[in-house]
């Protein structure tokens, strides 16, 4: 394995000026002759670095955690991948965990910072995830972001533009002629779901229609749980012509409930959801959904944890580089205008 030393030999140049080139070190005052030299030189040995002996002279890893409620979830793929791609170009690599490793007293999470494996955390709370899991994020001393939910008391977050996202599900909606429009929404204690409620209302107000409250739950983003929720609806008595679904994941549940129910979608009920992935387009009817800029949130989340680390900032973000945008498939439908 070639060694610095190797490295400086063929360069023709000191050990600390590769040791200062390769790290991206700030004091590397070198011409773009002599960087060039000494990139060519590890390219052309197959020099790696020391990772392990690079955090024990910086205090760095410069790895972050991406910890999510489950990794198999297909809405999580693009928020990954925009972390991934964020952090290559930063230099640093990322540890993909579950929300799991939160709990028993957060002992991974201890582990990880404590032992230097990794420098910081970005974490997508989960509907499971309890205040006493999160615990050791809030009250540590881990560099910790959270995506796309705020926690009260902690500076540190980058959201998505939930609210807006309802209002174009609520209007793609009422622009085909539904007046009567059901939410299925995630737990009252998402942050993501209080503000998706909120765009929901708001432009209901806005196409000045009547927001039923039997058409209206909150028992979360699984299929399981979209799947009782459209039971309660039903249940409650004349359906709505129409529902806005705040995650995919629970629409996939609507729609199985009601082809259970003999419900035909869209020509008695019109779904919309929000997120859109594979499955959306891939099921039966494929899903009309409101498409979140998950990419650039999952980027943005790495650009903050980057410089909370590197330069001491904390702030609360919403992504703007990008807008949630209605993807029309075939689970929506105009309603026929009254004579």
């Amino acid at each position: 394995m070639a060694t610095l030393s190797d490295v400086a030999a063929l360069a023709g140049v000191s050990i600390s000026a590769v040791s200062r080139v390769l790290s991206n070190a700030p004091s590397a005052r070198v011409s773009a002759d002599t960087r060039s030299r000494i990139e060519q030189a590890a390219q052309s040995l197959g020099y790696r670095p020391n990772f392990a002996a690079r955090a024990l002279k910086f205090s760095r890893s410069e790895v972050v955690a991406l910890i999510v409620p489950d990794l198999t979830n297909a809405v999580f793929s693009e928020l990954m991948r925009g972390v991934e791609d964020e952090a290559h170009e930063r230099g640093y690599l990322v540890l993909l965990a579950r929300a799991e490793g939160l709990r028993s007293g957060g002992d991974a999470i201890r582990r990880l910072i404590g032992e230097g494996r990794v420098d910081g955390v970005l974490m997508q709370v989960g509907d499971s995830t309890s205040d006493d899991d999160l615990r050791p994020l809030l009250d540590g001393d881990a560099p910790t972001v959270f995506v796309n939910s705020r926690q009260e008391g902690h500076t540190g977050s980058v959201i998505l533009p939930d609210a807006l996202a309802a209002r174009i599900a609520v209007g793609h909606l009422a622009e085909l002629g539904h007046r009567d429009i059901g939410f299925i929404n995630g737990v009252p204690r998402a942050d993501s779901a209080r503000r998706r409620e909120q765009g929901f209302l708001s432009q209901m107000a806005d196409e000045h229609l009547t927001v039923r409250d039997r058409w209206v739950t909150r028992l979360g983003y699984e299929p399981a749980q979209g799947r009782a929720a459209l039971g309660v609806i039903a249940d409650a008595g004349p359906m709505p012509s129409a529902i806005v679904v705040a995650n995919v994941n629970a629409a996939l549940g609507v729609l199985l409930e009601a082809r259970v129910r003999g419900i035909r979608v869209p020509e008695e009920l019109s779904i919309v959801a929000i997120h859109d992935a594979w499955p959306a387009e891939n099921t039966w009817p494929p899903l009309t959904a409101v498409r979140m800029p998950l990419y650039e949130l999952g980027r943005l989340s790495m650009t903050a944890i980057y410089e909370r680390l590197t330069a001491g900032v904390t702030a609360d973000r919403v992504v703007d580089a990008a807008l949630p945008e209605l993807v029309a498939r075939e689970s929506t439908i105009r309603l026929p205008s009254k004579s």
